[in-house]
């Protein structure tokens, strides 16, 4: 609009000098006289002689008078009436009078009355250089787009310069710059417009204004000029893309970091301006959807963050594209790419892996048999994925590296027993070096396979078993039992009596054996009174590929039962029956022995313990009977009135459960002393001689037992202080001894009591459970040995022999 202004006001002045030009001319053709002054003189400046030079004298111009009556412009001369001489009247600017016209005339229209005469005086002004070129502004603002191409033509507001001709502009001058240069273009006369012409093409990143100076010169001597500052602002164009601020973005990430923590952030910038330097930041088209879901990145601010599960398993490091973009019309963008490294933390424990397993194994596996194979695997990574790995050191195997990395065998390191332990839980543990460690446990059973290795075993390592007499034959009497350490078949065992036909092996014939319980059959009625004790082996063999075996010794006692009544010997009648008859003399005293019943009973214990009572009697203040001895005395001194002749039933019972007895009868016959004398005589010596050798015979015997039963003593005290276990034991006669055919042992242990009777075993007799009633043990402390348990049964037989002996010898006199 300005320059629009400037063009139009250029016009108006072209329009007007032209008129000027028209009106000189014609005055010219008018006027008669013709004066120049230069303008600026002072007031009262003569310009002409009017009147000389039309030719009239002072007397003419007095006559007929003479004035200016009409100008051109404004009053600015005056004549002298008088003289006709023309001065200046007032200042005379040439600029203000014709503006901007190259000739400047004023034309004077004089005239002289009386006759009527009109003059015509041309004034023309001269210029002078009194002006200097001046621009409308101080300055002048230009906006040029640095998108401008070279030789762009921007025109500028020329200077104005009053003055004329070679006074007015006549050069301009652009200060020195490396994008702009000054073009001139002459339009009409005194008329310069500068244009200026872009030279280079601007950058509005490097100089966004450029200030430039024009100066305007005229002609004059000396030179005037004007100057204008023209301030050429560079208008953006969005032609340079952002710029990131590093070459390279690289950060490190804690794996597991939480959601929003700051990665990184990227800076750009961007030499526009306004809109085509802000930035908008964004992932590059290449950054997949699942890098999207872990981070996201401020649109503004280009903040990296997380948002979602960072792993170090998963992914060691990221390199996403980031891309910076103007919001220019036509936005520019930079790609730039961020590398994130993750940090590995150590937040995976070992994973144990087995990758070949035996679940069993025999226990005859030679040692380093390979039970199994593991591999153990930490996804973390350096120490933290280094991992160690152990197992429980209370189990017999061992763990050897293998020669791949992370790889183990779990290897037997001792010999294996199954009849120690079945099966082991080995527990494998693997721990990594992290800072703290993780670890993990794994456990693995391994079963042992059984081998048939072990022999079957009794109970007990000899049996002794007491069998009642008269058992029923075909039926159960004792059992034995035997284990095996192994399993399964191999454990499975069958008995067998070993029939080889030796002594040892003799009454095999007579028993017969349950091959999976042992029980044992008798298959005959045993008779205490022909067989007292016998021994056999049992075998036990378990089933396995290759079988094994072991013997057991089975040592049987007869046990007696009160099947016998007592035998009476005396009295003993020719004809069989019990009955006898006595003599004694009348005049015997008071406690003399008739005569002793003698009776015996092949029972033992208290079923051959007998005991004597009169069951008929003539005169029971006459005889007395010994219950014990059978020993028949008088009480008193026979008297005349008494009988000649006593009849004596005696009754011999035994002591069993069911008593069995025996009737004698004894006569006894009183007769004078002197018919008596023979027969005294002849008893006496035969009671003599008997006497006598029953009391030699008792001798011997008790001396016999006496020594045994001290040699016995003497035995088992040096055997128990050779043994570091202290047995405290004591053999006592049994406090019931009457003086009968009845003796015992007592043997007492810690809180047991154990009673070997003989001949009859009902008092303190302990029975072993699971022997149909009938085994005694003698144990010791904790468990005797089978030798001491031998030597006890050996020291105990002994003695009931003996016992047995002194019995029969006591019967038979």
């Amino acid at each position: 609009m300005e320059q629009r202004g400037r063009r139009s006001r250029s016009k108006y002045r072209w329009w007007v000098a032209i008129v000027a030009c028209f009106d000189v001319l014609c005055s010219g053709a008018l006027a008669q006289i013709r004066y120049s002054i230069s303008e600026e003189v002072k007031d009262g400046t003569v310009v002409g002689n009017i009147a000389k030079d039309l030719g009239l004298d002072k007397s003419t111009l007095n006559d007929r008078g003479y004035r200016i009556v009409a100008g051109s412009t404004k009053p600015l001369f005056r004549v002298n009436r008088e003289d006709g001489i023309l001065y200046v009247n007032g200042k005379v600017d040439r600029e203000e009078i014709c503006e901007r016209s190259s000739v400047c005339v004023i034309n004077l229209k004089t005239v002289l009355e009386n006759p009527l005469e009109i003059h015509y005086v041309a004034v023309e002004i001269l210029d002078v250089n009194d002006h200097s070129p001046t621009f409308p502004e101080t300055e002048e603002r230009l906006q040029i787009f640095e998108s401008a191409l070279p030789g762009a033509r921007f025109q500028l507001q020329p200077a104005l310069d009053p003055d004329g001709g070679q006074y007015s502009v006549q050069h301009y001058k652009l200060s020195v710059n490396d994008h702009f240069r000054l073009e001139v273009q002459e339009r009409g006369e005194d008329f310069k417009v500068p244009f200026l012409i872009l030279n280079k093409q601007l950058d509005r990143e490097s100089i966004i204004q450029h200030t430039l100076r024009l100066t305007a010169t005229d002609g004059g001597r000396p030179v005037k000029s004007g100057t204008i500052e023209i301030l050429v602002k560079v208008l953006d164009v969005n032609d340079n893309s952002p710029i990131f601020t590093k070459n390279a973005y690289s950060a490190m990430l804690n794996e597991n970091a939480p959601s929003g923590t700051v990665v990184i952030q990227v800076n750009s910038t961007d030499a526009d301006e306004g809109a085509n330097s802000e930035i908008v930041y964004s992932f590059g088209n290449r950054v997949d959807q699942n890098v999207r879901k872990l981070f996201n990145i401020d649109p503004t601010t280009g903040v990296i963050k997380v948002t979602g599960l960072i792993d170090f398993e998963i992914k060691k490091n990221y390199l996403i594209d980031i891309q910076a973009s103007d919001k220019g019309t036509i936005p520019l963008s930079t790609d730039k790419s961020v590398v994130i490294n993750i940090i590995d933390i150590n937040d995976n424990i070992p994973e144990i892996e087995v990758t070949s397993f035996s679940k069993s194994i025999p226990e005859d596996s030679r040692v380093g048999t390979t039970v199994a194979l593991i591999s153990v695997n930490d996804l973390d990574s350096a120490l933290n994925g280094k991992v160690k790995c152990s197992i429980s050191e209370d189990v017999p195997f061992a763990l050897s590296p293998s020669l791949q990395d992370n790889m183990h065998a779990i290897v037997t390191k001792t010999t294996l027993d199954r009849e120690l332990k079945a099966d082991y839980d080995i527990v494998i543990l693997a721990e990594d070096e992290g800072l703290p460690p993780l670890s993990s446990v794994k456990t693995i059973r391994v079963a042992i396979l059984d081998v048939n290795d072990n022999s079957p075993e009794f109970l007990l390592g000899s049996y002794t078993f007491y069998v009642t007499e008269n058992n029923n034959a075909g039926a159960s009497v004792f059992s034995v039992k035997a284990f095996d350490r192994d399993s399964n078949e191999n454990a499975l065992i069958s008995y067998h009596i070993l029939r080889d036909g030796g002594e040892y092996n003799k009454m095999a014939t007579f028993l017969n054996i349950n091959s999976e319980n042992g029980d044992i059959l008798a298959l005959t009625r045993f008779n205490f009174e022909t067989l007292k004790t016998f021994k056999f082996q049992v075998a036990a063999t378990d089933s396995g590929i290759q079988p094994l075996s072991s013997n057991v010794t089975v040592k049987v006692f007869i046990l007696d039962q009160n099947d016998n009544a007592p035998v009476i010997v005396y009295p003993q009648s020719a004809n069989g029956s019990s009955e006898g008859v006595e003599e004694i003399p009348r005049n015997v005293n008071a406690g003399y022995m008739v005569t002793k019943v003698r009776a015996y009973d092949p029972d033992i214990g208290y079923n051959g313990w007998l005991l004597f009572s009169l069951q008929e009697v003539s005169d029971h203040s006459l005889f007395g009977l010994d219950r014990y001895t059978g020993q028949i005395r008088t009480l008193r001194s026979f008297t005349e009135t008494d009988e000649a002749q006593h009849k004596l039933v005696i009754m011999v019972k035994d002591n069993g459960n069911v008593s069995l007895s025996a009737t004698a009868t004894v006569v006894v016959k009183l007769v004078e002393p002197k018919e008596s004398i023979a027969a005294s005589d002849v008893k006496s010596a035969a009671a003599d001689i008997g006497d006598s050798g029953i009391t030699f015979y008792l001798i011997i015997t008790l001396a016999s037992v006496s020594t045994l039963f001290l040699i016995s003593i003497i035995v088992l005290i040096a055997m128990q202080c050779s043994k570091t276990t202290d047995i405290s034991s004591k053999y006592l006669p049994e406090t019931n001894y009457d003086g009968t055919l009845c003796h015992s042992i007592q043997y007492r242990s810690g809180e047991k009591r154990y009673m070997l009777v003989g001949p009859r075993m009902s008092i303190g007799s302990t029975i072993v459970p699971g022997s149909n009633g009938n085994t005694l043990v003698v144990p010791g402390r904790g468990r005797a040995s089978d030798e001491l348990r031998n030597i006890y049964w050996i020291i105990a037989y002994i003695f009931f022999q003996t016992m047995m002996v002194q019995k029969y010898i006591l019967v038979l006199f």
